[in-house]
């Protein structure tokens, strides 16, 4: 089968041939993997996303390293090739969708049954290969860990990327106030689209003022829930917009730049602040939540 298969680690930002690219190529004699269990399910891969993962992996900085060579690849969509004998849910044919910690960019893939999703009718595959990291990771961290209610108002920084699209979204079917930070204004007129009450261009505007000017207008006090799958400085800005009691959600740092989050900010938030991290159901306190993709997985 065809694989994409990388050799060397690098940055893929970088010419291709250069000693800090990574050396990756299209096997064409790449082995078919078999059935690993009677419950395992083989799956011929019809769309495959790219995540930031996906990025990091190939230049060796995620979390997890897998030694070299290896296919790249998280979350994917396709049509069941072939069932183990304990398979009861699904039969050749169906379509199918899941995700992995490698191996998606490759004709085929096999998984365990208990991980794979069915595909209804009307949703492509195409759309059904991007769903489970973006749209997985962002469920989780808003229903399940800051329990968003309606009403409430929530922060998406980098709303233009997968997670950020998918917590603007998931953000308004819970009811929420959704304020979306993103640069450019084609990225603001679609986040606009798919229902944000209010979008800021960080590439231009006072984040903070933006946001202040909004909340007033609407006679609201704060943010009651900060999504950052960003980090940095916006971060840091961002606390200052919180309302009493918010959470917030670490889902990543695509800046580059792990922020400090200073304890006398989450204090004058919540009395006693990080009490939270070691009981959940305090009330009053602000919640830090770590990458809820990892955390699923602890």
């Amino acid at each position: 089968m065809e694989a994409l298969v990388v050799r060397r680690l690098g940055d893929p930002t970088l010419a291709p041939g250069s000693e800090a690219s990574p050396f990756a190529e299209i096997s064409r004699d790449y082995p078919v993997p078999e059935l690993s269990s009677p419950t395992a399910v083989r799956v011929r891969v019809a769309a495959t996303s790219l995540n930031f993962a996906t990025f990091l992996q190939v230049q060796g900085k995620y979390q997890e390293r897998p030694p070299l060579p290896f296919v790249p690849g998280s979350d994917y969509a396709g049509v069941v090739d072939a069932v183990g004998p304990g398979v009861r849910r699904f039969r050749p044919g169906d379509r199918v969708c899941s995700f992995t910690g490698l191996g998606s960019f490759a004709e085929f893939i096999v998984a365990k049954e208990k991980e794979l999703f069915l595909v209804p009718e009307g949703c492509e595959l195409i759309a059904a290969g991007a769903l489970p990291v973006a749209f997985g990771t962002s469920h989780v961290a808003l229903v399940h860990r800051a329990q968003l209610k309606a009403g409430q108002v929530l922060l998406v920084l980098g709303a233009a990327g997968g997670v950020g699209v998918s917590a603007v979204q998931i953000g308004k079917v819970c009811g929420a106030v959704v304020i979306a930070v993103a640069r450019g204004p084609e990225k603001l007129q679609y986040l606009q689209s798919i229902g944000a009450d209010h979008v800021i261009d960080s590439s231009k505007d006072n984040i903070i003022e933006s946001a202040k000017f909004f909340l007033k207008a609407r006679g609201l006090k704060g943010v009651d829930v900060l999504y950052d799958p960003v980090g940095g400085k916006l971060t840091q800005d961002s606390l200052k917009l919180l309302n009493w009691g918010a959470h917030i959600l670490v889902i990543g740092f695509a800046s580059g730049d792990v922020p400090i989050i200073r304890a006398n900010v989450a204090l004058v938030k919540a009395h006693l602040a990080f009490a939270a991290l070691r009981d959940r159901k305090a009330v009053g306190k602000v919640m830090i939540v770590m990458d809820a993709s990892v955390k699923s997985r602890l």
